[in-house]
Formats: structure tokens, C-alpha cells, sequence
């Protein structure tokens, strides 16, 4: 029998989309669940229309770094909003969605062996993704501070990669702590790969770029969306920003990946982009807010979560319950209708963590969600835990391919 990669094997599957897959097939088979797994934000949108986009063009291949108007555009606003310059022709590339342009930062920067410095929690396809470049991931466990980093950096070290704000618990990196990174990172000689596509998710925190301390980029790979503040994460449109000799190689890249972005959709971008944006910036400001309500009603519940003040997700503790997340999150499932994502899936030093969505579901279904976290802890704590229904956890197991 003709065989597959065996080092693919020890790739695991992502956790988040491994829950989503559990919901959606709950919901598919007629279940009322509630959906916190979600990484994205619905925002009311309208369509625009497309007949008004350049024809035929729009079948046909682009500029494989993506259209010269878009990276324009994207340029003036990495400018003008955060006080990132960026050559449009020769600093950006268009990518279908920032998780590609991730990976790619990894295939440039890596040869076997070489390591990437991650600090926990950590989004769930950083490890797995440097696994694929068959590189070995470094996983740092989230107590230790930002300012320890550079400890964990060997001779083997070629990147170290943060995501501000972050994913899982929208803590945003202080300029006093990317300017130590970006020490580490000048003293090595190795990269910062910075995931920014949570950057207009602003609150109270100010988002200071990576690129802004390091403005010719001589160590900083920017990846960025329009996913996730647009609300068109089904579209999978994302950028990456860097310097142009690395950005050269990111090209190659790219080009044998998948020639070039979605034409249409890039046109449909460029052309309503500042649309787009003033329709979604106070839906954006809406998510944050609603965030910060329920901040409040988890301390009035007595929920604990990790330190953070943005995005549209919480990372929260299920301690005391006696339970992994993986088996809080299926449990949670199979008795109250609730997914959310297992903490494991963002680093081993996660497991007594649960990431939970707040994007996709309204207030009053997100508070009956918390509350049945709440009670699942409880039941599951060490004066209260009864053993779990397995037959019922097998059920959910089975209801998808994942």
C-alpha cells in the first residue's frame, strides 16, 4: 500500500475546528446548541453589489502579490492607523487568509531542526504549523513572564512568534514588552512573526504594532487578516508585512502555493474597502463592549479567566473541576448543549483553561452559557464530581469526522 508522510501523524488536528465540527453536527441533527467555539464576530454587512467590478478580469489571475490597489490601500492603513510605514510594492503580499501567511512565514524562516519560541497559551495551529515545516516548536508554559522569553531562545532558535491581541485571551502586548522582543529578537538574529489580526479589536489597552519599533522591518514578519474585523472569515483574505528581501522569498512561496489571492474577491475589497470598514468599525467597538459586560457577569458569578481586555474571546478557568478540558468541553457539550474550545488545544499548560467565543450568540444565550460552565465546575469539583456519562461522550466522539 502507498504510504503517507509519516511525520504528518504527529501533527495533531486542530482543536477549535474539532469543536466547531462537533456543534455544527449537533445543530445539522435538529439540536438547539449554543456555539462559543467560533473564532469570528457575525457583523450585519451588506452586499455589495459585484456587476460594477472590473469584467472579465475578475476570472481571471491577479498579481500574485495581490492587486496593486489593495496593497496600497492596506498600506495607508497599517500607516495611518498604527504609524507603520509600508512600501506597497515591494513590503506586502496578499494572502488567502493570515493562517496561510503564517505557515509561509514558517516555510521561509526554517530549515529541519530549527526551533520557534511560543509562548502559551498559544493560537492552536502555531505548533502544528511549525511541525509541517518540519521544525520543533518550543513551547513556553503561560506562567512564565514575557520579559523571561529571551531565556528560552538557543542556537537553534529562528523565530518567535506572538499574537497580539491575543488568541485566547485578549491580552495585548504593552510597547515596553514588544521592545524587549524585538531585543531578543536584534541580538539573535532571529525573526518576530507577529499575528495581528485581532488589531481593531481596541478597548481601553492601546494595540501598539510590532512594526513600530522595528519600522524597516529588518526582523519583523506582520500577518494580519481582513477576516476578522470585517467579518468575512469565509472569504480567507489576509496579508503579510515584512521587509522586501524577505518578502521576496514569502513571493515564491506563495506563488506555488496558490498563484495568487481570489481575484474577485480582492477587486470586491479594493473597491469597498473604506465602505466596509466605517460599517464595521462600530460593530467591532459593539463586540468589545458586550465582551466587557460579560467580564462583569463572570466576576459577579464567580468565573475566573485569564487577564485580558479585547477581542471577542475569554479564556477561562474550570478549575477546581477534576476534569481535562478536553473532557470539561465534551461534557459540557453532551449535558448542556454548549461548545466551547478545550484550553489543552492553546498548550499543555492550558488544560485547566476553556476558550470561550462571545461573537456569535446574544447576550442572553451567552449568559446561560457561562452559567452552565459555571455548573459544570461545580459538579465536577472534588466534593461534587460523579463519574461522567460515557455512553454520552462516546455519542459526541462520534458525531463527526475531525
Amino acid at each position: 500500500m502507498a504510504r503517507h508522510a509519516k511525520f504528518v501523524e504527529d501533527v495533531a488536528t486542530a482543536m477549535s475546528i474539532k469543536f466547531n465540527n462537533y456543534g455544527n453536527a449537533m445543530k445539522a441533527a435538529g439540536e438547539d446548541v449554543t456555539i462559543c467555539s467560533f473564532g469570528e464576530a457575525y457583523f450585519d454587512i451588506p452586499l455589495y453589489p459585484f456587476d460594477t467590478l472590473p469584467f472579465p478580469a475578475l476570472y481571471h489571475y491577479s498579481d500574485s502579490r495581490g492587486l496593486p490597489g489593495l496593497r496600497q490601500k492596506l498600506a495607508a492603513y497599517y500607516d495611518g492607523r498604527y504609524g507603520v510605514p509600508v512600501d506597497a510594492a515591494s513590503e506586502i503580499v496578499v494572502t488567502a487568509g493570515s493562517k496561510l501567511g503564517v505557515h509561509m512565514s514558517f516555510m521561509a524562516l526554517l530549515e529541519p531542526g530549527d526551533e520557534v519560541v511560543v509562548l502559551e497559551p498559544a493560537w492552536v495551529s502555531y505548533s502544528e504549523q511549525v511541525r509541517l515545516c518540519h521544525g520543533n516548536p518550543i513551547m513556553v508554559p503561560h506562567e512564565v513572564p514575557v520579559a523571561e522569553l529571551g531565556s528560552w531562545v538557543t542556537p537553534r532558535t529562528r523565530a518567535l512568534v506572538i499574537c497580539s491581541p491575543q488568541n485566547p485571551t485578549g491580552r495585548v502586548y504593552t510597547r515596553d514588552e514588544l521592545r524587549y522582543l524585538h531585543q531578543v529578537a536584534k541580538e539573535h538574529g532571529i525573526y518576530l512573526v507577529c499575528d495581528e489580526a485581532y488589531s481593531d479589536f481596541v478597548s481601553t489597552v492601546p494595540f501598539v504594532s510590532c512594526g513600530l519599533d522595528d519600522p524597516e522591518k529588518e526582523h519583523t514578519i506582520i500577518c494580519n487578516t481582513m477576516s476578522k474585523g470585517w467579518g468575512l472569515s469565509g472569504w480567507r483574505i489576509g496579508y503579510l508585512i515584512s521587509n522586501a528581501r524577505v518578502m521576496a522569498q514569502l513571493l515564491k512561496i506563495s506563488q506555488h502555493l496558490m498563484t495568487c489571492p481570489a481575484t474577485v474577491l480582492e477587486q470586491y475589497l479594493e473597491r469597498h474597502f473604506d465602505d466596509i470598514l466605517a460599517i464595521t468599525e462600530p460593530q467591532i467597538r459593539e463586540v468589545v463592549e458586550k465582551r466587557a459586560t460579560l467580564g462583569r457577569y463572570m466576576d459577579e458569578i464567580g468565573l475566573r479567566y485569564m487577564d485580558g481586555s479585547t477581542t471577542f474571546y475569554f479564556f477561562v478557568s474550570i478549575a477546581p473541576s477534576t476534569l481535562g478540558s478536553e473532557e470539561f468541553g465534551l461534557r459540557l457539550l453532551s449535558e448542556h448543549k454548549v461548545v466551547a474550545v478545550p484550553g489543552v488545544g492553546y498548550g499543555k499548560s492550558c488544560d485547566r483553561y476553556l476558550r470561550v467565543g462571545i461573537g456569535t450568540e446574544s447576550m442572553d444565550r451567552m449568559k446561560a452559557a457561562l452559567r452552565a460552565v459555571k455548573a459544570l465546575i461545580e459538579a465536577t469539583s472534588p466534593s461534587e464530581a460523579l463519574p461522567a456519562g460515557q455512553a454520552a461522550l462516546d455519542g459526541i466522539r462520534g458525531l463527526a469526522v475531525v
